[in-house]
């Protein structure tokens, strides 16, 4: 380029920039500023605090999307469902693993604090009652049997394995459960001993689920419950008892559970989203992937995928950010319906 020609590109540029025209410098700038504001698309963190049940689901997505995505750090922690709650609804996370529906208390909480919150069932659980596999009397148990072992009046008293049937040991039962900030605490207490929260409280609680694992794997004697992924991932050193509600014995699995003739212990598990969060690039891009995939993902954890049609419904209530709990007020009802209505 001449000298004379670089006077006159100078100029022209001058001109434009003093009639308050775009300057227009060339592709290699355009494609720079895409290249940028793609790069604060793909930055930030998402907060994630809540269920055992759902973590296998949630790190395993976490995990791949941080393959595709490496400039967002998503972060998934363990404190069980009430407790992921107490952080989720004044603010500390932007979504919230849960293994049973948001209490009234907690939403109150979350309405004081100004945070609304996008309900998204996830997968199913069938809650599995597991014992030892050098256990070999206990194959099956009824609910009320399993009522006498857990209820609130048996704490000190029915403590030998012959309590329960008199032609089993004659050997203490060790207890294994989730604690009591345990979305899964809730739920079996008030299917099994007809009272949400109400339990001996002379066994071994953990709100990580692998501490019951590794517990009842190493006493012959032990008896415990928790989510069922955490049985399929440790089938080799644990025993899954079938669980008889009056119709036969009926051991969980991805079929039983569906069919919901794994009861009373099959349920549906969630994701709560911050509907503030939900507009922020990265915690958006993260609950689309999780919705994109986790039909694929929660199998190979060992959890039950849902239905496709209630996988569309869920998407359909992200989308258009639905708020609230489609459970309030105690509705009851099967997924499609409590989610079609809305």
């Amino acid at each position: 380029m001449s000298v004379r020609q670089l006077v006159n590109k100078i100029a022209v540029v001058v001109l434009v920039t003093l009639l308050g025209l775009p300057v227009f410098t060339g592709c290699s700038s355009t494609a720079a500023t895409t290249a940028e504001k793609t790069e604060q698309v793909l930055s930030g963190n998402v907060a994630i605090d809540g269920s055992s049940t759902v973590y296998p689901i949630t790190e395993a997505i976490a995990e791949e999307f941080m393959k595709v995505n490496a400039k967002i750090q998503v972060t998934v922690g363990i404190s069980g469902t009430g407790g992921g709650f107490k952080k989720f609804t004044v603010g500390e996370t932007d979504i919230s693993d849960a293994s049973r529906p948001i209490k009234e208390e907690e939403a109150r909480i979350a309405a004081e604090n100004n945070i609304e919150y996008i309900e998204l069932p996830i997968a199913y659980d069938g809650i599995s009652v597991i014992v030892n596999p050098a256990n070999d009397w206990c194959d099956s148990i009824t609910v009320d049997e399993l009522k006498k072992i857990w209820e609130p009046a048996a704490e000190g008293k029915i403590i030998k394995w012959n309590q329960i049937r008199a032609d089993w040991p004659d050997e203490e039962i060790h207890l294994y459960g989730p604690g009591t900030d345990s979305g899964t605490f809730d739920y079996f207490t008030e299917k099994i001993v007809g009272e949400e929260g109400a339990s001996r409280a002379d066994f071994t609680p953990s709100e990580d689920d692998n501490v019951l694992v590794q517990g009842i794997a190493g006493d012959e004697y032990a008896l415990g419950y928790f989510g069922f992924a955490y049985y399929v991932e440790n089938i080799d050193v644990l025993k899954a008892v079938s669980i008889d509600a009056g119709e036969g014995p009926v051991a969980p699995s991805d079929d039983t559970i569906i069919n919901g003739s794994y009861t009373p212990l099959s349920r549906p598990v969630f994701i709560y989203v911050n509907e503030k969060s939900a507009y922020k690039p990265e915690v958006n891009m993260f609950v689309e992937f999780y919705l994109e995939n986790v039909s694929v993902l929660a199998p190979q954890v060992g959890s039950t995928a849902l239905p496709e049609d209630i996988y569309e419904l869920i998407k359909t209530r992200y989308e258009e950010k639905i708020t609230g709990s489609a459970f309030e007020g105690g509705k009851k009802g099967t997924l499609e319906e409590l989610y079609k209505e809305l």
